[in-house]
């Protein structure tokens, strides 16, 4: 019973820390954080309630930047709820992480899996890639939730691109699993030398494993095909969210959109990007563009009001077409609809309703995927428009009040993306990131954060069709489908 007892503390605290390392694995980028994160968190699978610790302390360290919603004075909060709210908020989302990790150690603990982890170190490997791809399709899926996800598959950038390079192939469900693995590698190897058990062969093929998984990913995304260029202005506004609809500012936002579209013509641009939520509904240019101007805004289309990407032709005042904004943000975008209650959410501009799901966007100036903020965490749903025939991926974000730490995971997300896809990807926001990711996975930072300015890129569009756009989550799906019926097979033997 002691040494029970002592096993739980230990697990205890082995999963608050493999959670704190995670959280900074996740925020900060670093996948030596998240090996071992990952590592403590097989040492604590034997208690849920120590795995709960991992997934809370993770998750509430890397969303810390939840904590930047206060002040919500200016959306009518009362300044004595607006702390309570926010911490509440960033709380919840840190209990929600800790009881889906709690829920997947439970998964493992399953009769049908608990024997493989305690038989010989082949059965487990068994047991271990079973539950990282059940934990890789959950992120795929948690993904498409109202909720911004920023998972173990998207935490090897930006450091490790040539690791990450394997998202091509099976997307960032697969290199959650691969971390997870990874992870478990780590953790037998610390736990044979605290044992004196030999543990140098289990640590070369490890080695070996991860040398030629880091040669793989080079090649894949070497594998780069290009069919013409375009030259594109991105206006990055710089607007305070809190500001953005006082007197001030709305007198300066159309002067300043005419300037930057003027400086945009005059760096010659084919045209200008603007940033999510940057005009009103309704709003119409001062002038006749000098451009095509796709620019982030609000529309209402049958008394509904949406956020969208709307496009402006040449010589126009208003937009011409526009691609409404699917995936909503949980209390600033969206609340459930109840009886006799009109909700606005935390939002100036009140409620907003969800669009079409595709992400496909094909206009006068070539067909793209558009992403419009969290919907960048959206792989799935942006490889499907790729196969429709984008040639290239652009994101809009508005980014403020959160501070720089958001604008990495953002960064890591808009890496992955273009890698998955082997297609370049813009990211213009309203304080940044304003860059170009390269399908390599490189970034070009255009605009320096929190500055406004005009800067201009050469984008290469592509029609070539990775892996991962033409299966998608199929070979995750196959291949823990041919675990679970080795496990099985291992279990009638038994």
């Amino acid at each position: 019973m002691l040494a029970l007892s002592r096993s739980k503390y230990f697990a205890f605290l082995t999963g608050t820390v493999g959670g704190l390392l995670a959280g900074v694995g996740l925020s900060q980028g670093g996948v030596v954080f998240i090996w071992i994160s990952t590592a403590c968190l097989w040492a604590s699978m034997a208690f849920p309630s120590a795995v709960f610790l991992w997934g809370l302390f993770a998750i509430l360290l890397s969303y810390r930047w939840l904590l930047y919603l206060h002040p919500l004075t200016w959306i009518g909060v009362p300044i004595a709820f607006s702390l309570p709210i926010a911490i509440l908020i960033w709380f919840s989302c840190g209990l929600l992480g800790g009881l889906l990790v709690a829920l997947w150690s439970l998964i493992g603990q399953i009769p049908f899996f608990q024997r493989r982890l305690n038989s010989s170190t082949k059965d487990q490997l068994l047991y271990v890639i079973a539950l990282s791809l059940i934990w890789g399709l959950v992120e795929v899926g948690l993904a498409k939730s109202p909720f911004f996800w920023f998972g173990l598959g998207d935490s090897l950038l930006p450091y490790d691109r040539w690791l990450a390079g394997l998202a091509r192939w099976f997307g960032s469900g697969g290199l959650a699993a691969l971390q997870l693995i990874l992870g478990w590698w780590v953790w037998k190897i610390i736990f044979a030398f605290k044992k004196g058990s030999p543990w140098l062969g289990l640590f070369a093929l490890g080695v070996c494993s991860l040398l030629l998984a880091h040669c793989i990913g080079w090649i894949l995304l070497a594998d780069n095909e290009f069919t013409s260029s375009k030259r594109i202005a991105l206006w990055q506004t710089n607007i305070p969210t809190r500001q953005k609809f006082t007197l001030r500012e709305l007198k300066r936002l159309p002067i300043s959109l005419q300037d930057a579209l003027e400086e945009a013509d005059n760096l010659g641009a084919d045209w200008m990007v603007a940033p999510e939520g940057t005009l009103s509904a309704g709003q119409n240019l001062l002038a006749p563009s000098p451009l095509p101007l796709l620019s982030g805004g609000f529309r209402r289309v049958k008394n509904k009001q949406m956020s969208s990407l709307l496009v402006f032709n040449e010589g126009s005042t208003s937009y011409s077409s526009a691609i409404d904004k699917h995936r909503l943000v949980p209390l600033g975008e969206w609340l459930p609809s109840l009886p006799g209650v009109n909700w606005n959410g935390l939002s100036f501009v009140g409620g907003v309703d969800p669009g079409d799901a595709s992400r496909f966007f094909d206009w006068d100036g070539g067909p793209l995927a558009v992403a419009i903020c969290y919907e960048l965490s959206d792989g799935n749903n942006l490889a499907k428009a790729i196969f429709d025939g984008a040639e290239w991926i652009l994101a809009i974000a508005n980014l403020d009040p959160y501070p720089i730490s958001l604008q990495r995971q953002f960064l890591a997300l808009a890496q992955l993306r273009s890698i998955e896809s082997a297609r370049n990807l813009i990211s213009v926001a309203n304080t940044g990131p304003t860059s170009m990711i390269l399908s390599s996975g490189k970034i070009k930072s255009i605009i320096e954060p929190f500055n406004e300015g005009v800067g201009v890129i050469d984008i290469n569009v592509s029609q070539k069709i990775s892996g991962y756009v033409r299966w998608g989550e199929i070979p995750l799906i196959s291949s823990l489908l041919i675990v679970l019926c080795f496990i099985a097979r291992l279990k009638g033997k038994a």
